[in-house]
């Protein structure tokens, strides 16, 4: 989808007024006014999130539930509406996939207390968090295998730009420099789901990029100087310096972004990683177009299903899975790290064994990256705090086993990965992990406040509470017999509930028994039972109580220690993490590898492009899935400066003979091979390439006002006015959808500026036979084609790539078989043969008679011979039964 063009919410909304208003409804308008405009109330009630006014009204439309009235206010109903707060994330989830935010008003005090101020005080209740799209850390409401980034972008008057982004679950925090050119790719390359941008350019931002939810800051969220404070203040440092030299543009996004984040964590600091700051042209720059064409995260119709990363990703954890996809996102131009990326891929691909242990290991290892964020922000439990022992403890197992064999260089990716995760030499974080196995319980509950979390042993004096608890609770199971003999009543039981506690209960025949008796006080009367009390339970009830509440303050005492110690040792948890992450993508491409025979691809600098017997990853898998046969393997040489082979190579051939596949096949071992990953061919050498470009396929634009025709000359000229040198690019049937001499024309010119002017590596396909000559005129050009033969009247497609330009393009016979009529389809050889017999097709059209030559062939009734098959049921037939049948349809072909 587009980005939002229209808020879910406006941002000029208005409330009531809160005079006359009840105390209830005077808190939450006090608290509506402190909220942002654009984002929805959850207003806690009891059980409930309610919501008024307006934002009842949107939530009901929004989330399909009933919208009601809660008496009036200022002579008006009030609109209302709410959902279970124990069911309040399915909810937000919903909404925030709408595109809202939503302010969480939560109740700060028990209602007991509030009580006690006076019949009509009202509980204290706060905002305590903001839920936009790009601030999600719990599990429910995220894609485990998807990042959730926020970014912001910062932009001059004097046309700098910078765009720093966060991603709140995991503590990754980054900020680039860009050109304006660059600012497409890289947010296509980002995919946040929040966007934050200067209020006055909200309107030029709206095509910026797809899927974001569009969030106008005003023109002083972006100071420099005040961005420059907040991030001293959020670091606690005096000088940035050990971070980064960062320019005024990179401190207005970066200060933007944390401000932003500060209020949807109602004034709480973000808990994010010191900031990285990425160079400009660090990664390979890919235009939104081309990302969508190659289907590199998404396909065309938004499914992860049948994109490159669904058909590489052999990731067994959800951390790995993200790093995998943010690879492929943003592959690198830097061949230092590809390489090094490479030499653990290749490390982990010769050892076998030792990848399918690791693999095995990893399976365990949990997500530590968002446990650890979720701690840090305060919206963490128990779980996460044995998650993050049990992936430190799985990351040292790990880091061993890979040591043992001697086989990684300290110096290298997975040498970084071993020292990461080694406890040897980091006593406070081998502390931790060993308190957090002892006091954390085997399988705690979600969250804190649920209590039974703490191991038995781990601190005595909650031991002692505990069974004073548990032993109150014996007494009273115990109560049960001995009031059930004093009274006569066999049917007697003890039950509890919130509201009355410890309660005796008999059926209503057997009340009398208990009435007149002065042990048993009356407190409830229902249709079939009535129910007591006694001054023995209350006394119970008490100390049972208060045993319960002092061992939930103690294991909350506890979770919290625990907690401030993960917060003190963040940054190696969070390294270590990472390097879990690594491993999983480095061990998956080496099996991804080995499953699909890919090869290490030789990266240079130069700009050569060779690739012997390459396959489509995507379509490769769909074949051997679907089992329809093999992929046919085509090779494809390309060198920019023309020494080696052509740079610019013309491909030709039928329609549906794989043009565009082999096109886009060239394309995919760029990213692959600079992300740092295995290719899927023979061999492949890869000169490194500063931008990659891909016009393939073609699609209009209606919202824009855009023809298909537009969209693909726009996408064209962005092109032919960006490349450089460096670039790659992919064209396929550039001016098909015009006049035919125009669009010859324009392909023609294409052609030569890209050859002549751009001076890049470039693949070329086109339907015009006429351009095949521009390899002879232009010095580093050449021919390929698809190749196909005729056989026994039909035509069959090799998908083979050869040298030379194709003789024909066999357009009728792909017509013929998607279903045209047979007149229509003889009708157009007759036209086709007449325009390639006379040359000129004004002149050889003139004389040819309007629908003169082909009737609609009649439909022809069934033959006696096909009637008869028609009833025959082979597998039923005996050998003799056959042979008979033979000389029958002998016969009645003969009398035919």
């Amino acid at each position: 989808m587009n980005a939002l063009t229209t808020l879910p919410v406006p941002m000029d909304r208005t409330f009531p007024d809160p005079d006359g208003a009840t105390p209830m409804m005077q808190q939450f308008l006090a608290l509506r006014a402190e909220a942002p405009a654009d984002a929805l109330l959850f207003y806690r009630m009891g059980d409930f999130y309610e919501l008024f006014f307006d934002d009842a009204v949107r939530a009901a439309a929004a989330l399909d539930i009933a919208l009601t009235k809660r008496g009036e206010h200022q002579g008006a109903p009030i609109p209302m509406c709410g959902v279970p707060a124990a069911t309040a994330e399915a909810y937000l989830a919903r909404l925030i996939k709408a595109g809202f935010k939503v302010a969480v008003g939560e109740q700060m005090e028990d209602p007991k207390a509030a009580k006690a101020r006076g019949a009509k005080a009202v509980v204290r209740r706060d905002i305590t968090r903001i839920v936009t799209p790009g601030t999600l850390t719990e599990d429910s409401l995220l894609d485990p295998r998807r990042s959730n980034r926020i970014a912001a972008l910062a932009r001059t008057g004097s046309g700098d730009a910078a765009l720093a982004w966060a991603e709140i679950s995991t503590g990754e925090f980054a900020v680039t420099p860009l050109e304006p050119s660059q600012i497409g790719a890289e947010l296509a390359a980002m995919a946040p789901a929040e966007l934050l941008i200067d209020e006055n350019r909200y309107a030029d931002s709206l095509d910026l990029v797809r899927g974001a939810v569009l969030t106008p800051l005003p023109r002083a969220k972006f100071d420099p100087a005040s961005g420059e404070r907040q991030l001293k203040s959020q670091y606690g440092v005096q000088d940035l310096e050990a971070f980064g030299q960062f320019e005024k543009c990179e401190l207005s996004a970066l200060g933007a972004l944390l401000d932003y984040l500060a209020l949807s964590q109602a004034g709480a600091p973000a808990k994010l990683a010191p900031p990285h700051q990425a160079k400009s042209g660090s990664v390979l720059s890919v235009d939104p177009a081309t990302r969508a064409s190659l289907e590199i995260e998404r396909t065309l119709s938004g499914q992860r299903s049948g994109s490159l990363l669904d058909a590489i990703d052999c990731t067994v954890t959800a951390p790995g899975a993200r790093c995998l996809a943010e690879r492929l996102a943003r592959p690198l131009t830097d061949a230092g790290m590809i390489e090094r990326r490479l030499d653990a891929i290749q490390l982990f691909e010769k050892q076998e064994i030792l990848r399918r242990d690791i693999r095995d290991r990893l399976k365990s290892a949990g997500d530590a990256e968002r446990a650890l964020s979720r701690l840090l922000v305060g919206r963490g439990g128990p779980r996460d705090l044995k998650a993050l022992s049990g992936a430190l403890i799985e990351g040292e197992a790990l880091a061993a086993r890979i040591d043992r064999d001697g086989l990684a260089d300290r110096a290298s990716l997975v040498g970084g990965y071993i020292a990461t995760l080694s406890l040897a030499d980091k006593t406070e974080l081998t502390s931790l992990v060993s308190d957090l196995e002892r006091a954390i319980a085997d399988e705690p509950p979600l969250l804190s406040r649920d209590g039974g979390f703490v191991a038995e042993g781990w601190r005595p004096e909650l031991d002692e509470a505990r069974q004073m608890r548990d032993a109150s609770r014996r007494v009273v199971a115990s109560l049960q017999q001995t009031y059930a003999e004093a009274s006569g009543v066999s049917s007697l039981k003890v039950k509890h509930n919130n509201v009355l506690g410890y309660f005796v209960e008999v059926t209503a025949k057997n009340a009398d028994a208990l009435m007149g008796s002065e042990d048993f006080i009356h407190r409830q009367t229902m249709a079939n039972a009535v129910r007591f009390t006694t001054t023995e339970l209350a006394e119970l009830e008490a100390k049972i109580a208060s045993a319960g509440e002092r061992a939930l303050a103690m294991e909350l005492e506890v979770f919290n220690a625990l907690r401030d110690r993960v917060e003190a040792l963040a940054e190696p948890v969070r390294l270590a993490a990472r390097a879990l992450a690594e491993i999983d993508v480095a061990t998956a491409l080496a099996e991804w590898a080995s499953d699909r025979q890919a090869v290490r691809p030789q990266i240079e600098t130069g700009t050569i492009f060779e690739v012997t017997g390459g396959r489509h990853p995507v379509v490769e898998q769909a074949l051997a899935r679907d089992g329809d046969g093999r992929f046919t393997p085509n090779d494809c040489l390309l060198d920019g400066e023309g020494a080696e082979a052509s740079r610019l190579m013309l491909v030709t051939g039928p329609n549906m003979a794989g043009k565009s596949t082999y096109l886009r096949q060239n394309a995919l071992m760029i990213i692959l091979a600079q992300a740092g990953c295995y290719v899927p061919a023979e061999r492949a050498r890869i000169g490194l390439a500063d931008r990659l470009y891909s016009r393939v396929g073609a699609a209009d634009d209606l919202a824009r006002g855009r023809s298909t025709f537009m969209a693909e000359m726009i996408e064209t000229a962005a092109i032919l006015n960006q490349a450089t040198e460096k670039s790659f690019v992919i064209l396929d049937e550039i001016g098909r959808g015009t006049a035919t001499f125009d669009g010859l024309s324009i392909a023609w010119a294409a052609a030569e500026h890209l050859h002549g002017v751009n001076a890049c590596r470039a693949l070329f396909a086109t339907h015009y036979h006429e351009l095949t000559r521009l390899a002879e005129d232009l010095e580093a050009a050449g021919n390929s084609s698809l190749k196909a033969r005729e056989w026994q009247g039909e035509l069959v497609f090799l998908h083979e790539v050869g040298p030379g330009a194709a003789d024909r393009s066999y357009g009728i016979e792909v017509a013929r078989r998607a279903g045209l009529p047979k007149a229509a389809v003889k009708r157009a050889q007759v036209i086709l043969d007449r325009l390639e017999s006379e040359g000129a097709p004004a002149d050889a059209l003139q004389d040819l008679p309007l629908f003169a030559v082909f009737e609609p062939e009649p439909d022809v009734a069934p033959s006696r011979v096909e009637e008869k098959l028609a009833d025959v049921d082979p597998d039923a037939l005996s050998p003799r039964e056959a042979l008979d049948l033979i000389y029958a349809l002998k016969s009645l072909a003969q009398d035919a």
